[in-house]
């Protein structure tokens, strides 16, 4: 989803969503549906390279990340029976997985740049993640 797409569907709930940042939420349901899209893409490039079995803990970083930053992105698109507990923790996973992420693939930038490219959408989701938590306290 991009980010003009979850502002418009922010904007066309029937109900009041109440204080949150519509902004900083907008940011963050994009943010988590392009860190699935990269992290599902370079663990298959990882499963390409010559070397995949040097790449094993990054593919599985990978896979999880995309889990549950899609997950939070689904999590962050429901408004209906809101409820701000499982928000916070959805937000927590996805921040933790992404530094996790992020911080594995930026291991492998140097020679495979779908690791740099996956590394910098796991920051970007990671800081979503923990400006979206912040907003909320």
């Amino acid at each position: 989803m991009t980010h003009a797409s979850a502002h418009k569907m922010l904007d066309a709930y029937p109900k009041d969503l109440g204080s949150i940042d519509q902004h900083k939420l907008a940011e963050c349901i994009a943010a988590s549906f392009d860190c699935a899209q990269a992290c599902t893409a370079c663990a298959d490039a990882c499963l390409s390279e010559d070397m995949v079995a040097e790449l094993t803990k990054c593919i599985r970083t990978d896979l999880d990340c995309a889990d549950i930053c899609t997950a939070t992105g689904n999590v962050l698109s429901r408004h209906t029976g809101y409820d701000a507990n499982v928000t916070r923790a959805v937000l927590q996973a996805c921040a933790t997985v992404c530094k996790t992420c992020a911080d594995e693939c930026e291991r492998h930038a140097d020679m495979h740049s779908h690791c740099r490219i996956c590394a910098e959408a796991c920051r970007r989701c990671e800081n979503a993640c923990n400006e979206l938590l912040a907003a909320l306290d």
